[in-house]
């Protein structure tokens, strides 16, 4: 297929792609980018150049002195600007190619138990919630490098992929990789619960009112040795700051 124009399903799926591979591991020697270019009849170079277009388009990285390729597509364009504004619905699709080009069924593409599940249209809605969710935490931790943003922790069985502004509050944003964070278990739920949070500066804030909780030893070792120590920022879907201001003026115990 060399020579052929990328076709939007296509490039639908390098995108895909892009959002669960950390910017600086997109090479052709990647497993995962030549098992991609298999089903999609591409050049791993040729992917992984596609993948390096979409970096040309956040403004994040442009800050941090992070450029993608230059040779980027009308459609490139047209396929990021899709999924910036209704990633509820396109990180599904792009699941859905992905079996489809593989010539298999979304259940067994994402190695999620369904097992557990009803028939009918209400299995279908929890497929999709799931691989959505799949999709979620691998972007997130994809950006963070595998690695907690806070303590550094990178023990993937032990990170989550966090929702600055909450799942239940904010529909159109739960799969947003720029409302998202790396996290270990316990400074999720502490920030889940308002006990800290993350400053416009991208900074950790630890509650006050967390004291009064647990005892000093414990809270020197987990909490307040983060005070104020500026996370590690993704390779890319840097949080969006609107976001962190939600959560610190909605979530956070002052």
């Amino acid at each position: 297929m060399a020579g052929e124009k990328w076709s939007k399903e296509q490039t639908i799926v390098a995108f895909n792609l892009y959002c669960k591979i950390p910017f600086n591991k997109v090479t052709s020697s990647h497993p995962e980018i030549q098992r991609i270019s298999i089903i999609l009849g591409r050049s791993p170079s040729s992917l992984s150049m596609k993948m390096g277009n979409f970096g040309s388009f956040d403004p994040e990285l442009k800050k941090r002195g992070i450029v993608g390729l230059t040779n980027a597509s009308k459609l490139d364009k047209e396929v990021w600007d899709e999924f910036n504004s209704n990633w509820a619905e396109l990180a599904y699709q792009s699941e859905l190619l992905i079996a489809e080009f593989s010539h298999k069924g979304i259940e067994e593409m994402t190695h999620i138990d369904f097992s557990d599940m009803p028939i009918g249209k209400e299995r279908e809605s929890i497929v999709k919630t799931r691989v959505n969710q799949n999709f979620f935490r691998t972007a997130i931790l994809s950006s963070y490098n595998n690695s907690c943003c806070i303590t550094g922790l990178n023990i993937q069985e032990l990170l989550i992929a966090s929702h600055i502004k909450p799942w239940s509050i904010d529909k159109e944003n739960r799969l947003n990789p720029r409302n998202g964070i790396c996290l270990n278990p316990l400074h999720d739920k502490a920030f889940d619960r308002g006990y800290i949070t993350i400053t416009q500066d991208y900074r950790v804030k630890v509650s006050e009112l967390i004291g009064l909780e647990i005892g000093n030893e414990s809270l020197k070792k987990f909490f307040t040795d983060f005070d104020n120590i500026k996370i590690t920022l993704p390779d890319k879907f840097t949080p969006d700051l609107s976001f962190l201001d939600f959560h610190s003026r909605n979530i956070f115990k002052y």
